[in-house]
Protein backbone atom coordinates (compact mmCIF):
# COMPACT_ATOMS: atom_id res chain seq x y z
CA UNK A 1 0.00 0.00 0.00
CA UNK A 2 1.36 3.03 -0.86
CA UNK A 3 2.18 6.64 1.53
CA UNK A 4 2.35 9.67 0.76
CA UNK A 5 4.21 12.84 1.84
CA UNK A 6 4.55 16.61 1.70
CA UNK A 7 7.52 18.28 3.01
CA UNK A 8 8.61 21.76 2.58
CA UNK A 9 12.57 22.33 2.70
CA UNK A 10 13.73 25.55 3.73
CA UNK A 11 17.29 25.73 2.20
CA UNK A 12 18.32 26.32 -1.21
CA UNK A 13 19.95 23.79 -3.24
CA UNK A 14 23.49 24.81 -3.06
CA UNK A 15 25.14 24.15 -6.68
CA UNK A 16 24.04 26.21 -9.82
CA UNK A 17 20.31 26.29 -9.80
CA UNK A 18 20.63 27.87 -5.95
CA UNK A 19 18.31 31.02 -7.30
CA UNK A 20 15.72 28.68 -7.62
CA UNK A 21 15.04 29.03 -4.39
CA UNK A 22 13.34 26.65 -1.28
CA UNK A 23 11.06 23.92 -2.53
CA UNK A 24 7.78 21.47 -1.55
CA UNK A 25 8.87 17.73 -1.86
CA UNK A 26 5.91 15.28 -2.33
CA UNK A 27 6.67 11.83 -2.21
CA UNK A 28 4.55 8.58 -2.91
CA UNK A 29 6.55 5.54 -1.45
CA UNK A 30 6.11 2.15 -1.21
CA UNK A 31 5.51 0.02 1.95
CA UNK A 32 9.23 -0.15 2.65
CA UNK A 33 9.49 3.51 2.45
CA UNK A 34 11.39 3.55 -1.02
CA UNK A 35 10.22 5.95 -3.39
CA UNK A 36 8.32 5.48 -6.24
CA UNK A 37 7.14 9.01 -7.46
CA UNK A 38 8.47 12.07 -6.38
CA UNK A 39 7.58 16.20 -7.18
CA UNK A 40 9.85 18.96 -6.31
CA UNK A 41 8.43 21.99 -6.94
CA UNK A 42 10.38 25.22 -6.27
CA UNK A 43 9.56 28.65 -5.25
CA UNK A 44 10.75 30.55 -8.15
CA UNK A 45 8.16 28.21 -10.61
CA UNK A 46 10.65 25.08 -11.65
CA UNK A 47 8.33 21.85 -11.17
CA UNK A 48 10.81 18.39 -11.04
CA UNK A 49 9.04 14.78 -11.35
CA UNK A 50 10.11 11.70 -11.42
CA UNK A 51 9.00 8.18 -11.16
CA UNK A 52 8.89 4.89 -13.50
CA UNK A 53 10.81 5.81 -17.19
CA UNK A 54 12.34 9.13 -15.59
CA UNK A 55 14.27 8.11 -12.73
CA UNK A 56 16.45 10.86 -12.89
CA UNK A 57 17.65 14.31 -15.05
CA UNK A 58 20.17 16.67 -15.22
CA UNK A 59 18.37 18.57 -12.23
CA UNK A 60 18.30 15.73 -9.98
CA UNK A 61 16.82 12.32 -9.53
CA UNK A 62 14.35 10.00 -7.49
CA UNK A 63 15.14 9.74 -3.80
CA UNK A 64 17.57 6.66 -3.34
CA UNK A 65 16.64 6.01 0.52
CA UNK A 66 14.11 4.38 2.10
CA UNK A 67 11.90 7.21 4.38
CA UNK A 68 11.74 4.81 7.13
CA UNK A 69 15.37 4.15 7.41
CA UNK A 70 16.07 8.21 8.30
CA UNK A 71 16.36 9.46 11.56
CA UNK A 72 13.13 11.04 11.11
CA UNK A 73 9.22 10.73 11.87
CA UNK A 74 8.15 10.85 9.02
CA UNK A 75 4.52 11.11 9.98
CA UNK A 76 3.88 14.40 10.08
CA UNK A 77 4.17 15.06 6.70
CA UNK A 78 1.41 13.02 5.23
CA UNK A 79 -0.77 13.49 3.22
CA UNK A 80 -4.15 12.13 0.98
CA UNK A 81 -3.10 10.37 -1.89
CA UNK A 82 -4.94 13.20 -3.87
CA UNK A 83 -3.08 15.72 -2.89
CA UNK A 84 -0.08 14.06 -3.93
CA UNK A 85 -1.63 13.71 -7.52
CA UNK A 86 -2.45 16.48 -8.09
CA UNK A 87 0.94 17.83 -7.61
CA UNK A 88 1.87 14.83 -9.95
CA UNK A 89 -0.67 16.01 -12.69
CA UNK A 90 -0.18 19.77 -12.35
CA UNK A 91 3.54 19.19 -12.95
CA UNK A 92 3.25 17.24 -16.34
Amino acid sequence: MARFYRRRWDETRGDEFDAWGRSVWYFEVHDDGWPVRQVVVYDSGPVLRYGPGRNEDQFGGLGQVSLDDLDEDWSRFVIAGATFEDAWNSAG
